[in-house]
This record gives C-alpha cells, sequence and structure tokens, in this order.
C-alpha cells in the first residue's frame, strides 16, 4: 500500500510529545501529560497541550458525566474532555477548541472538506487523509498557541482498534521530524496480591502492540500503586532497548500535583529534553515543591459535605473533579486538608433522618448537574444548611435548586420549582432562557447551552464583591435555565440577595443570604478557574467560613 504523504507540511522548529496509555484506561495519561507540560514549561519553554478523544461525538457536551467524567468548559464554550481542567491547573494557560480534538471532529471536517471539492477531486482515503487533518489541527493549535513544545495526549490505550488513526497520524510526523517527535507510553505495573511483587508482562504487551504501529516509545511512564522496583526497570529497558533514566517511576501518591515533582525526581525533566535536542533555559519547579511540602506538613482538617447524586455510577471523583480539586486548593490556602464526604442526594428522600449527618459537617456544596432524579433530597439537604447556618456554596443546579427551597419554605411559594423538573408547573421560579426554548423544543442539545466565559457585575455590599474585592469579573458557564426575573422581588423582600448580575441586570449570576454565616449560589461554575497555587476567591471564603463553623462548635 502506498501512502499519499499529501502537500501539508510541518515546521521543524517545534517539538511535538505524544502520551499514550497501555494496559487499562484510567491510568493517569492525563495527569501525566499535564506533569510534562509543567516540567517542560518550568525550564523556560513555551508550551500548549492537546486532548485526542477517541468517540465519534462531536464534543464531550452530551455524554453523561457519570459515563466519562466531567465536562470541562472553556473560556470559548468548548464542552471539552476533563483532562483540559488538569492541563490550566497545572500550567495556568487557557484551553480552548483548540486545544481539543475527538474522531467526530476530524471526520466531520473531512467530509466538509470533500463536499466543498477541497481535495481536488481526488479519492478521499482514511488513510492518510483523516490523519492528516489530525495533523492539521495539532498545527493549527501550535501556531494560535505559539507553543515550542506540544504534548499531546491520546485517550484509550494502544491495541484498541478507535486510536489506530491518531497513532497513524502520530507515526507520519514522526517519519517526517524524526529528531523532533518522541512519544511517552503511560502503562500499568500489575501487582497481583497472591504474589506480591509487580510484573511486566502486560506493560511489554503493551509496547510491542505500540511497535506494531510503527512507533517506538522513547519513554515508560511506570504506573503502579509503588514505586517501580529496580528489576522491573531492568527489565523493561532491556524489552524497549531504551536507557534507564527513560523508564520512568510513576506511582501512586496524595495529590496530583506531587506527580511533577516525582517525575523530577526520576531526572524527566533534563532527560527529555536532551532527548528532544533542547537546552535548559532554567530550572524552577519551585512552585509545585513548595506546594508538595505543604500538604504534606498540614495536619489540621476540615469536613466538606458534597451532595449530588451521580455516585451509583462509576466514578463521583471523575464526575466532580473540578470542583473536587476547588475545595482542596482553598483547604490549602487556608492551611487544612479538605475532608470530603459524598452524600447521594437520593437518600435524603427516603430517609429523611439521615439529614441530621449534615450537622457533621463544617460546610456543604451543591455541584452542578441535570434532571429530577434526587432533587428532592437536594433541596431538603439545602433547607437544613439554611436553617442550622452550615456554610453553604451552590454551582449552577446549586443555585438553581437553592433558589427553589427559599422560594418554598421562606416566601410560602409551595408549588416553586424550575421548569426542567415540572414543565407544566405554575410558580417556575427558575425557567428556560428565552434563547434556549426554540433549541429544547427542536432537540437541538449539542453546543447550545449559555457556554463559555460571561461577565457579571457584583453588589458592594455583597459577599462576594468582599472575596473577589472588584465588581467586574468574568466566568464559566453551561445551562439552558436561569432565576425567573418574575419572582425577583418576592425573592428580595423575603432577604435573598441579587449579589451578581449580568451587565444589563437581566440575568441573576449570584445569590446570598446577607443574615447567613455564608450562604452563596453561583449560576456559573467558579471550579473551573481555580489555581493550587491561589485557588478561588469564592472556594476560598467557603473554606474560610467552614472553619469559622467548626471554630465555633468546638466552643
Amino acid at each position: 500500500m502506498s501512502y499519499k504523504l499529501g502537500t501539508y507540511k510541518l515546521v521543524n522548529m517545534p517539538k511535538y510529545i505524544f502520551v499514550v496509555g497501555g494496559v487499562m484506561s484510567s491510568v493517569g495519561k492525563g495527569v501525566a501529560a499535564a506533569s510534562i507540560s509543567k516540567i517542560i514549561q518550568s525550564r523556560g519553554y513555551r508550551v500548549a497541550n492537546i486532548k485526542c478523544d477517541m468517540y465519534v461525538n462531536i464534543d464531550a457536551g452530551t455524554i453523561r458525566p457519570a459515563e466519562h467524567g466531567e465536562v470541562f468548559v472553556g473560556v470559548d464554550g468548548v464542552e471539552a474532555d476533563q483532562d483540559l481542567g488538569n492541563y490550566e491547573r497545572f500550567t495556568d494557560q487557557i484551553c480552548t477548541r483548540d486545544n481539543y480534538i475527538t474522531t467526530g471532529q476530524i471526520y466531520q471536517e473531512v467530509i466538509r472538506r470533500e463536499r466543498n471539492l477541497e481535495y481536488g477531486g481526488e479519492d478521499v482515503e482514511v488513510v492518510p487523509d483523516v490523519p492528516n487533518e489530525i495533523i492539521r489541527r495539532i498545527d493549527v493549535c501550535r501556531q494560535k498557541t505559539k507553543a515550542e513544545v506540544m504534548v499531546i495526549e491520546f485517550g484509550g490505550t494502544v491495541g484498541e482498534f478507535q486510536v489506530l488513526l491518531f497513532l497513524e497520524a502520530a507515526r507520519m510526523m514522526k517519519a517526517r521530524m524524526p529528531k523532533d517527535v518522541l512519544f511517552v507510553l503511560v502503562s500499568y505495573l500489575l501487582t497481583p496480591k497472591l504474589l506480591g511483587e509487580q510484573k511486566s508482562k502486560p506493560t511489554q504487551y503493551a509496547i510491542r502492540t505500540l511497535n506494531s504501529a510503527g512507533i517506538n516509545p522513547d519513554f515508560i511512564m511506570c504506573r503502579a500503586n509503588d514505586p517501580a522496583s529496580e528489576s522491573i526497570k531492568t527489565t523493561i529497558s532491556t524489552v524497549c532497548s531504551l536507557p534507564r533514566e527513560c523508564i520512568i517511576s510513576a506511582p501512586d501518591v496524595e495529590s496530583i500535583y506531587d506527580v511533577p515533582v516525582n517525575f523530577e525526581h526520576e531526572g524527566l525533566g533534563a532527560t527529555m529534553l536532551k532527548t528532544l535536542g533542547l537546552k535548559e533555559r532554567k530550572k524552577n519547579l519551585v512552585d509545585f515543591i513548595t506546594l508538595a511540602k505543604k500538604t504534606k506538613s498540614i495536619k489540621k482538617g476540615v469536613k466538606i459535605g458534597v451532595v449530588g447524586k451521580y455516585f451509583n455510577y462509576k466514578s463521583c471523583r471523575d464526575t466532580y473533579i473540578s470542583v473536587l480539586e476547588s475545595i482542596n486548593h482553598a483547604a490549602w490556602i487556608n492551611n487544612v486538608k479538605a475532608d470530603i464526604i459524598w452524600l447521594d442526594s437520593e437518600e435524603y428522600e427516603t430517609n429523611p433522618a439521615k439529614l441530621k449527618e449534615l450537622s457533621g459537617l463544617d460546610g456543604v456544596v451543591v455541584p452542578g448537574g441535570f434532571g429530577a432524579r434526587g432533587v428532592e433530597g437536594i433541596i431538603s439537604a439545602i433547607k437544613y444548611v439554611r436553617e442550622k447556618n452550615i456554610p453553604f456554596l451552590g454551582l449552577c443546579y446549586g443555585l438553581q435548586l437553592a433558589t427553589v427551597e427559599f422560594a418554598r419554605h421562606v416566601c410560602g411559594i409551595k408549588g416553586a420549582t424550575s421548569t426542567e423538573l415540572d414543565p407544566k408547573a405554575e410558580d417556575q421560579v427558575i425557567h428556560t432562557m428565552l434563547d434556549q426554548i426554540e433549541k429544547i423544543q427542536k432537540k437541538d442539545y449539542g453546543a447550545t447551552m449559555r457556554l463559555g466565559s460571561y461577565p457579571c457585575v457584583l453588589k458592594k455590599e455583597s459577599k462576594s464583591f468582599g472575596l473577589y474585592k472588584t465588581a467586574k469579573i468574568s466566568e464559566r458557564h453551561r445551562h439552558r435555565y436561569e432565576v425567573n426575573n418574575a419572582y425577583r422581588a418576592q425573592l428580595e423582600n423575603k432577604g435573598m440577595l441579587m449579589a451578581g448580575t449580568s451587565p444589563d441586570n437581566n440575568l441573576v449570576e449570584i445569590i446570598e443570604l446577607p443574615k447567613h454565616p455564608f450562604f452563596i449560589g453561583t449560576q456559573f461554575h467558579p471550579e473551573f478557574q481555580s489555581r493550587p497555587l491561589i485557588g478561588h476567591p469564592l472556594f476560598n471564603g467557603f473554606i474560610k467560613a467552614s472553619l469559622s463553623k467548626k471554630a465555633r462548635q468546638a466552643r
């Protein structure tokens, strides 16, 4: 078979690092890719990350979070894989739709170009036209970000049918630029309980599977519960014909921010730059090293409950990963560790007496979500924390359900609800945004919500203003529903403060209860903009209030 290499050319100046997985999914490729970027960035190079997902979906927006994990929203409204959140948190660089590629996007563009005769009348083939489109999109991101080093992560594992065309794109790039492309295989080392020792054979098979795609890995990251043994490193080094320094131990750690620090202990940065033919401009990972030392030295804790309804699926951690990280960031800023308690709202519907467990918490978060399941349990939990003066932070759906609860039990609107929950209800205190009504009727769901960053104006008497220390902010959104302005006066007359609104005052962005120690709900998702070294103003304030509540109880 002869491949058409096409006319597309890549400049030779940038370097490209491809991160692929072996043995099993969820092995930690995203954190590994983010850590590599952080290390190279700390050496003085401009980096950019790309996540390539194998599914035919155009984006992650229509995938159930409990199935695939959190949908991360970029400033431009892209609904992407949760790994973009790790890229942003590690490198403090903004990701957009240019940093996210799916099989669906690739085929959509190839077919569009074919229909428009952009292939000059030639036959369009899966190879090389699909890989060439992948390469084109990688370089578009490079040009827009002006990155000197691109770190591209492939979802899934080697050997899966879906990843073959992405591997082919990477192989073609390696063939064109042999000195500018390298491959990192993140593979799992099994440790059978009965044997009590690490086994490298599955990783060896993953290496050979990658070889069968025409690719030889340059680095092997050995994921395991414990550090890779010296004998395992020797075995894998021999199998791969790689120097020992290219076999990197990647054990489980307490915090994901320890990962780049551990990689540096293994000498990854210096070895990787040498492999790429790059000189070290500087060496400064002091911020994450300091963070790692700080998190290990903290002894005091704070108990935070997260009330949600996606806990019966694969992983509530992945579903709410940005919320979880934001709580941790804020806890560290306040010199404590967060003990996060996952609370299933459906249990409060079947057993209301269980609500008493909330009294033992220092603070409660209600994150985003969709649909009616478990909602009455969430509303009961919000009522409890409001009446018991337990610090509360509601995010997106959390604001909406807090508004419903307040309307029912404070304003006396017994039938108060949301259009999403009951479209025929009389008192829809939360209703559909006007520009969303037609989209819902047409079942036009993909990438049609209010997405991305929007401005918000804060009232100077609000707690939010005191936390942000500015009247104008910008935060990321993902919703179709909003506070119904027909009920704003009733809500305000009973003590709810519309602390933040859109610049035209038409959309409620933040609600507060001024008489409560800390009761804030946001229509946006502040968790997407939290960073490990500085946290986020609202989460920082929430944890501080939670610590005050803990101190009051101790007295």
